[in-house]
């Protein structure tokens, strides 16, 4: 059994064309095993940052679905922290690059 899957449900994008059930489960699972693979795969830790940051790229049209549609969820209930949560997304990727060493292994390729 999950836990807050409404609230996750609610903030799949209408145009997804998957179940909203099936997008939560889903991405829950992606989720979880790249946490886990930044804590033990860590031969692979600047592929598993770039895939933590594309994942996190997908996941944000829900999140500006949940702040276009006015979705009350995980507290947040108006639309300015609705849109207050839009600007930590970013910093969230470049968190994942950051600390998986995956931003610095992109500067040296250039």
């Amino acid at each position: 059994m999950t836990f807050l899957r409404q609230e996750f449900q609610a903030q799949v994008p209408n145009w997804i064309p998957f179940s909203s059930d099936f997008v939560v489960l889903a991405s829950g699972l992606v989720e979880i095993t790249l946490g886990l693979a930044m804590v033990f795969a860590t031969k692979y830790k600047v592929y598993v940052g770039l895939a933590l940051a594309v994942f996190y790229v997908l996941v944000f049209p829900g999140n500006i679905a949940q702040y276009t549609n006015g979705i009350d969820a995980f507290g947040l209930d108006t639309d300015l922290k609705r849109l207050i949560r839009l600007f930590f997304q970013p910093l969230l990727i470049l968190w994942a690059l950051w600390s998986s060493g995956a931003l610095l292994a992109l500067k040296r390729r250039k």
